[in-house]
């Protein structure tokens, strides 16, 4: 929402440049703005930016996280300020279509599946369990796939690219700064302090720069390569005719088998667009390198989808898209100051799980900013890749 100034404030005694206008970035110069902050955000290119990951139809709104109570309850604050945003901005961005989770088998004790429906029930969260007769309710999926399940209808998806253009629009009318088109050079440093950037041929100076870069913040701080990299996930969509059977409530936001296949997707547009994709291991790549989906990744996507929904028939690729997650070493958000760079506060390793928090996101960031304690503290603060790790939805690979 638009930060709140108070009109007799005389002066902003703090400032900050935030690089990066997507989620991470507008998220957390609103959030300072309201807290009296003088902010100045850049980005490269325009906002939505088309390179960035937010920058997308749809994106996944869900609670459902396995096991892990943090992120459900968190997930629970979240979708409460979507439902927030749709009023404050008069439309509805988040689309509350519910979430459709999927099994082949049974699901056992440790599984997403399992463990999400098990602590969803125990937060008095209403799910509704999959009877054998589940197909007819939802009849594009293939009778034979899967048998078990549940439909959470405290879920849905966000239209990612219209939410980060009304960010931008409260962003400025908060009075942030924002400057299109002005590339990242360098930090400005004094020994080891950092106190603003070059950029766009200027230096720009403020008492905190907060880099919030998505799948490029390994490039422009080198230091993170090993523990932050670009990932690049493979995203299709499809152009079909029958579009009331491939929307909600018969088909909703789906994932199938997800921890062990990657497979997720959304309802169609009303122009008939349907969005697959796969929350999988992807392939590193640069993120100035062709966004090009491999022969063989379209070819897993043609047999997904013949073998899965039988109504889309021949339905052509309208588009294929390499969207770049900002993965850690364990799935966690990296989201702390520098510890040899002071002045200088990192926002990144979204790992594709982070759009679903935008209206919470900015709030820790903040946190994090003026060195606050938040539920995060441990979870999300520099940290040495001492194990392995990943987001309970993700698939890992074989």
């Amino acid at each position: 929402m638009p930060a709140k100034i108070n009109p007799t404030m005389n002066k902003v005694k703090r400032s900050i440049i935030i690089v990066g206008g997507g989620l991470f970035g507008l998220s957390s110069a609103l959030e300072l703005r309201r807290r009296d902050w003088r902010v100045t955000l850049i980005d490269p290119g325009t906002i939505p930016r088309p390179e960035a990951a937010s920058t997308d139809i749809s994106k996944v709104v869900r609670a459902d996280y396995g096991s892990d109570r943090v992120y459900t309850e968190w997930g629970l604050q979240a979708l409460a300020g979507w439902r927030r945003w749709n009023r404050h901005w008069g439309e509805t961005v988040y689309h509350e279509d519910g979430f459709l989770v999927l099994s082949e088998n049974e699901p056992q004790p440790g599984s997403f599946e399992y463990e999400s429906r098990e602590l969803l029930t125990e937060l008095e969260q209403p799910l509704e369990l999959l009877t054998d007769d589940w197909e007819q309710a939802h009849p594009a999926w293939a009778t034979d796939r899967y048998h078990f399940g549940y439909l959470n209808r405290k879920g849905g998806w966000a239209a990612s690219r219209r939410v980060i253009e009304l960010l931008a629009k409260d962003a400025r009318a908060a009075g942030i700064e924002i400057r299109e088109r002005t590339p990242f050079e360098r930090l400005i440093e004094t020994g080891s302090q950092v106190s603003g950037v070059s950029a766009g041929g200027e230096r720009l100076l403020a008492d905190q720069v907060l880099m919030a870069c998505g799948a490029w913040t390994p490039t422009l701080l080198p230091e993170l390569s090993k523990v932050l990299w670009a990932t690049g996930q493979p995203v299709v969509h499809f152009k079909i005719e029958d579009v009331p059977r491939f929307t909600a409530p018969k088909f909703p936001v789906w994932a199938a088998e997800i921890s062990a296949t990657g497979w997720y997707g959304f309802p169609a547009l009303v122009d008939g667009t349907l969005k697959i994709a796969n929350h999988g291991p992807g392939r590193r790549v640069h993120p100035e390198e062709p966004r090009n989906i491999l022969p063989e990744e379209e070819q897993r996507f043609l047999e997904f989808a013949e073998t899965t929904f039988p109504a889309l028939g021949n339905s052509p690729i309208i588009e294929r898209r390499l969207c770049l997650y900002s993965d850690s070493f364990d799935g966690k958000f990296w989201i702390d100051h520098h510890p040899d760079r002071p002045g200088l506060v990192v926002a990144s390793g979204d790992s594709g799980h982070a759009f679903k928090f935008g209206p919470v996101l900015g709030d820790l960031i903040a946190d994090v900013v003026e060195q606050k304690s938040h539920l995060f503290q441990d979870r999300f603060a520099w940290r040495d890749p001492d194990q392995a790790g990943g987001e309970n939805a993700r698939f890992l690979g074989d």
